[in-house]
């Protein structure tokens, strides 16, 4: 028997180093994908194999259709067939719409939302044929009601709700399901990098009264890719505190 196999990308820090992690000791042997943090990268690989398991990680353009359907190929041929796929790869150019450069657009909606149709292009054929497989895709819940500041980011993570139950509908009768997490204020890098006076400002809008943790994120992923979730496809969940009450 070999163990099932999940790739994730985005996965050297923050939720998708959580996922990883969480991952692992569900019993997945594990594939990460990172944009340059190769020692946080080698950091989860090590937490993986620590867990009993096999670790891969490679430094892949989130951006690019053939450098993630070659880095799938290679997941495949090392470590074997991919049954969950979780998209966690995403970056922020925050900014007014009025301020926003061309560039700093491009870049979110390049990474976040044809990231995430690039690795969900590369594992669907094979889930359909395998009549098996779960994809978790990572929204946020600026995707849900929007942003200020965060045009692109906000856009990025709408169109990735559509695509995730567009492809959903697509791909449930062959036995594969799609489902979207919209986390909310979650204890990262991201939200590290706020002062601790807007930190205490957004805790307020939470009725939960606090952010979240990437682990408590891992958790609902966890739960979304298994057989418990079984009946479960084509759903936003947000794991936010109650922020979008």
């Amino acid at each position: 028997m070999t163990n099932p196999v999940a790739l994730v990308t985005g996965g050297s820090r923050g939720i998708g180093a959580a996922v990883a992690l969480r991952l692992a000791a569900d019993g997945y042997d594990v594939a990460i994908t990172y944009s340059s943090r190769s020692e946080e990268a080698a950091k989860v690989v090590a937490g993986i194999e620590a867990a009993g398991r096999r670790g891969l990680a490679a430094a892949v353009d989130a951006a690019s259709v053939e450098d993630t359907r070659a880095f799938a190929d290679r997941v495949e041929q090392e470590l074997g067939p991919i049954e969950a796929l979780v998209c966690s790869a995403g970056i922020t150019r925050d900014k007014p719409l009025a301020l926003m450069a061309p560039e700093e657009w491009s870049q979110v909606i390049d990474v976040n939302l044809t990231g995430t149709f690039a690795a969900c292009r590369a594992v669907t054929y094979e889930f359909m044929k395998r009549q098996r497989g779960s994809i978790v895709l990572l929204s946020s819940v600026a995707g849900v009601y929007g942003n200020a500041g965060q045009a692109n980011y906000a856009a990025s993570k709408a169109g990735i709700i559509g695509l995730g139950r567009s492809l959903a509908k697509e791909v449930a009768r062959h036995g594969v399901r799609v489902n979207v997490v919209a986390p909310g204020f979650i204890e990262t890098d991201m939200t590290a990098a706020l002062p601790e006076k807007a930190r205490a400002k957004a805790a307020k809008t939470v009725p939960a009264n606090r952010f979240g943790s990437a682990q408590e994120v891992a958790d609902t992923i966890s739960f979304l890719v298994s057989d418990r979730a079984s009946y479960i496809t084509g759903q936003v969940l947000g794991v936010d505190g109650g922020l979008t009450l």
